[in-house]
């Protein structure tokens, strides 16, 4: 099982439309290297549901139940250019793990989202995870 944190405003789509939902899929993601990592994910994987903009933390676990299928158009070659994958959620976080936290605590000092922090979609480490759900007990 894979790791990866995935951003949405809230206010355009978040964990309470997720839950109200019972899945979603995960797509408009338009950014190749934010792709490729929606195409490197497999059912069972698990996500942190991340408000970006107002909130600025995680607030939830999803789980990805379809691999990823093409969204919006293909390249002139066919080939589809942008991808797309389901996900539900899990369970709430106990505790929004803010930015701030993450920022202040020296073992997510890796963290991809802290150095890619323009993609909506990174992994993270199954170190990470386990820091991640510590702070959100």
């Amino acid at each position: 099982m894979a790791y990866w944190l995935m951003r949405s405003e809230p206010d355009a789509y978040g964990w309470d439309d997720l839950v109200r939902d019972g899945r979603a899929e995960w797509d408009g993601v338009r950014n190749y290297t934010a792709r490729n990592f929606l195409k490197a994910m497999a059912p069972g994987d698990r996500a942190l549901f991340y408000h970006s903009n107002t909130e600025k933390a995680a607030v939830g676990v999803m789980e990805v139940t379809r691999a990823w299928r093409p969204d919006g158009p293909a390249d002139a070659s066919g080939n589809p250019i942008w991808a797309s994958v389901e996900v539900a959620p899990r369970h709430p976080l106990a505790r929004p793990v803010t930015l701030a936290a993450i920022k202040a605590n020296p073992r997510l000092a890796a963290l991809e989202m802290l150095r890619q922090s323009r993609l909506s979609v990174t992994p993270v480490r199954a170190e990470e995870w386990a820091v991640m759900m510590e702070m959100g007990e």
